[in-house]
């Protein structure tokens, strides 16, 4: 009879979750679009008679001489010998007619003789896309003085093609990369008052971490050679010979000659600029509002902060932010918030911000700040200090290092030469639970991490990972040994006195780049491993070991900026967890990993679009975790502040055991990015979420969330609310 029942219930919740893909899955079907897709360039006059694949060439031929013909330097701009790049954004229209978008001009004559030029142009005949005219944005940047050699840039399917002129023969070469490169002096030095109105792109600056940024940067660096994809953030410079973020950049940008209108549009709020150093200052914002199926009458999220970067020299950079906020979520993150209590200092923790205290009516008052300095004194090193977050894998989840959790003070080392990418990485961690101390102050625990990305070849990548977790009750701070960059860290943590004292893992990363659209990727880790118990298959507690597989395609069924992607994730019990629950891999109550913890798998879908900026995503995560029974210290292996020293048995274990829950998620999002420079987004949301447990009590109880948000946004980090 217990058998039919179980049955049962599995049979009425693959009935339930077929019926929830069926009501998703058409937010997926919207991105997708089977036709061919056939685009010509607009036709210049005198070009009408070229072959289709000329036409382009012509195109650009006729307009730079049109340009150079009408275009006369400003008088100040001689008189104080000015030297450098005007760059005009501009539009072919549906109707053939030029219309100027945006101009980066040192001075203001600059841009209104541009202004003239351009709208003194002809009308021409109109890009096409499937027979329909379309609207086509182009960049063109002219060289001041003009006697020095220009370069025309084409904005095309959002690749970048140089063509250079000369002026003088106006002979055209056509170089064979479509990454532009500027090539620039190799002094420490560099003149930034004549630079572009974004700086940033040409530093040692942090890209900003979120998946939909990442997802297309990975495309351009996947289409590369010798590039490494795993460790995360990356560097500004870093990418640069890959993809031209600031052209990418230049393309969305509004025509605005307000001053009001450039700075919420189009650039920083302050920017500085001298003659080796430059900085700015922005304004950043979280503003939510929205309503979930509780009985709390709305959600919402209102933070505000600033955010100051930036560098002395080419080879100094610096970032510093600070958010100030309040809110109120829906109902079952609030709880899980209010679960990580009782904590020190605190009245809970909200997950991946910090500690908070209680505001009005079950909310919460937060203050987030996160800064780091990067300095890279030549090609091999860069060293960065600071207060933040890290990742490292390739996936939507890693194994190895996530940024779930709270900020933490770190030292990172990346070294890049050969075929080789190698990060050290240093983090000072926290144990606030007040259990845990006996002096109300955090514990604090320190992680060492190494991380070893080697291109095998130009399509298969494989990374080598290896981390160490002790705490001030095995060390008084980092054992020196962990600090060598290039040592074992199992081989120190046995002879220093065993799993007492630190906590090792290992793991195994590799990507398969299939072509310049599919790639496959994994991740294997092992926290414990016993190999003669491995293939036994008696279910032996102590194989505590994760295992993700994943693949992502760009461009996906010929849709351009359309990206698809499915991950699984598998964790056996106990994985993350450890004997003396303070060596666990968590930090402020929070999984530094998975944020699942352990015992569990789950499956991931996600499709990401964008076109200009407007942007869509959808995702659909369907799981199952095994939870621990209220009122028993029995460990089942999916709380990982709970010591698998009071393990459900030393045998017979599998993955989603004890109180099996299964999860089901469902999250559709889009929006239009107002100002680019700090990631500005109106958006709205929606989120399903199923918690169906075996038994339903205080803690894990049976939940149906439906959930709306909508609110402006510095989209500068990931977030997640996904468990």
């Amino acid at each position: 009879m217990s058998h039919f029942l179980s049955v049962h219930k599995h049979i009425n919740f693959m009935h339930l979750l077929s019926k929830k893909i069926v009501l998703i899955l058409p937010f997926f079907l919207i991105f997708i679009n089977l036709h061919a897709q056939i685009e010509k360039p607009p036709v210049y006059l005198g070009c009408e008679n070229e072959n289709i694949q000329d036409i382009e060439n012509c195109f650009n031929s006729k307009l730079e001489a049109a340009i150079f013909k009408k275009f006369q330097e400003p008088e100040i701009v001689k008189q104080e010998n000015y030297k450098g790049v005007l760059k005009v954004v501009f539009l072919v229209t549906k109707k053939g007619k030029f219309e100027v978008l945006y101009i980066n001009a040192m001075y203001p004559e600059l841009e209104e003789e541009a202004r003239r030029v351009f709208n003194n142009l002809p009308t021409i005949e109109p890009a096409t896309y499937n027979g329909r005219p379309i609207d086509q944005r182009y960049i063109f940047p002219i060289s001041i003085p003009l006697i020095e050699t220009p370069e025309v840039i084409v904005e095309q399917n959002n690749t970048t093609f140089p063509i250079v002129i000369s002026p003088k023969t106006n002979e055209k070469s056509i170089p064979t990369t479509t990454s532009i490169i500027q090539v620039e002096s190799n002094k420490d030095t560099l003149d930034y008052r004549n630079s572009s109105l974004f700086p940033e792109f040409k530093s040692e600056l942090n890209i900003p971490f979120t998946h939909q940024q990442y997802d297309e940067i990975v495309y351009y660096l996947d289409r590369g050679k010798n590039t490494h994809t795993a460790s995360k953030p990356y560097l500004f410079n870093e990418i640069r010979p890959y993809v031209d973020l600031e052209e990418k950049r230049n393309t969305i940008l509004k025509d605005k000659k307000s001053w009001a209108g450039r700075k919420l549009w189009n650039e920083h709020l302050f920017l500085v600029k001298g003659k080796n150093y430059w900085f700015t200052t922005n304004l950043v914002w979280d503003l939510q509002m929205g309503k979930d199926n509780s009985d709390v009458d709305y959600t919402y999220n209102n933070g505000r902060g600033i955010q100051i970067q930036g560098a002395l020299g080419r080879k100094f950079s610096f970032s510093t932010s600070f958010y100030e906020s309040q809110g109120r979520f829906a109902e079952y993150i609030n709880k899980e918030n209010r679960l990580r209590n009782p904590v020190i200092g605190a009245s809970g923790i909200v997950l991946g911000r910090g500690k908070a205290k209680s505001f009005k009516e079950g909310g919460f008052d937060y203050p987030v700040a996160e800064a780091y300095l990067s300095y890279t004194p030549n090609e091999f090193f860069n060293f960065q200090f600071g207060n933040g977050k890290n990742f490292i894998g390739d996936g939507y989840r890693s194994f190895f290092l996530s940024d779930v959790a709270s900020p933490y003070p770190f030292f990172k080392i990346s070294t890049s030469f050969w075929k080789i990418k190698y990060t050290n990485l240093w983090m000072w961690m926290d144990d606030i639970r007040k259990l845990s101390s006996d002096d109300n102050l955090n514990l604090r625990k320190y992680v060492a991490i190494h991380h070893l990305s080697w291109n095998v070849t130009k399509k298969l990548n494989i990374g080598l990972f290896e981390s160490v977790i002790t705490n001030h009750n095995s060390y008084d701070g980092f054992d020196i040994s962990f600090f060598n960059p290039i040592i074992f860290y199992r081989a120190v943590e046995y002879s220093n006195g065993g799993d007492h004292t630190g906590n090792v893992q290992v793991g195994l990363n590799t990507k398969y780049r299939l072509n310049d659209n599919i790639s496959f990727y994994n991740q294997v880790l092992i926290d414990e491993l016993t190999v003669s118990e491995v293939f036994g298959g008696n279910g032996y507690w102590g194989n505590k070991f994760a295992l993700q597989v994943g693949a992502k395609y760009y461009n996906a069924f010929k849709v351009e900026n359309l990206m698809l992607q499915g991950e699984f994730n598998w964790a056996r019990p106990y994985t993350f967890s450890h004997g003396t629950v303070e060596l666990n891999s968590a930090h402020y109550n929070q999984a530094i990993s998975h944020l699942w913890g352990g015992n569990f798998w789950e499956t991931i879908g996600i499709a990401r679009y964008s076109k200009d900026r407007w942007f869509a995503n959808a995702k659909i995560i369907v799981g199952k975790k095994g939870f621990d029974f209220e009122g028993s210290d029995v460990s089942y292996g999916g709380d990982i502040y709970r010591t698998y020293n009071n393990r459900f048995s030393d045998t017979g274990n599998s993955v989603s055991q004890g109180n099996t829950t299964n999860i089901f998620i469902g999250d559709l999002q889009a929006g239009y990015i107002l100002n680019p420079t700090t990631n500005l987004q109106i958006f709205g949301g929606f989120t399903y979420r199923s918690f169906t447990p075996s038994q339903s009590g205080n803690i894990v109880t049976n939940d149906n969330t439906t959930w709306v948000t909508f609110g402006v946004k510095s989209s500068l980090f990931n977030w997640y609310f996904d468990f």
